[in-house]
């Protein structure tokens, strides 16, 4: 399977047209992301647009950041190659030591992906309205570097 990625922080457009698409396929963001998101697209053979991330609400002094992530339904793109590159625009670009992601609470399937790669979990209640848990699903650098995967990539670009 062949991706393109598409970042944000290297044009503008692309990276509204990334937020309004990544926004449309959430329902609890209603009003689109704050200012001074940055975005990757995926887009497949075709070039069409198929999945999104979106970071937001960067704190520098603490080193986290939020990151939202949507797709079309049933496409494949959530792939070792796009984790590293997720991980790399927020640990090495914008130099943070966490990331943050919002998933409902019901997101099992989610959820159990995260897990694959370190996530920690923190159940929120009523983070999504009166009736609907979160997870706050964290991620730090060191638990990302150490995880089996990274390491194999990186003794293999270091042959």
């Amino acid at each position: 399977m062949s991706l393109r990625y598409v970042y944000g922080h290297e044009d503008r457009q692309s990276n509204e047209i990334v937020a309004r698409f990544v926004a449309q396929l959430i329902p609890h963001v209603d009003r689109g992301f704050p200012a001074g998101h940055q975005s990757i697209g995926v887009c497949d053979v075709q070039g069409r647009l198929i999945a999104g991330v979106v970071y937001y609400y960067q704190n520098k002094r603490n080193g986290t950041i939020e990151v939202a992530t949507a797709a079309l339904p049933n496409t494949v793109w959530f792939t070792r190659e796009t984790l590293r590159r997720m991980a790399d625009f927020a640990f090495k670009h914008c130099g943070c030591q966490m990331v943050i992601m919002r998933v409902r609470a019901e997101d099992e399937r989610l959820q159990a992906q995260l897990a694959r790669f370190g996530c920690s979990f923190v159940r929120v209640p009523r983070l999504y309205g009166r009736d609907s848990d979160g997870v706050m699903c964290l991620l730090t650098d060191d638990v990302y570097a150490e995880h089996p995967a990274v390491r194999r990539d990186e003794i293999r670009e270091a042959a």
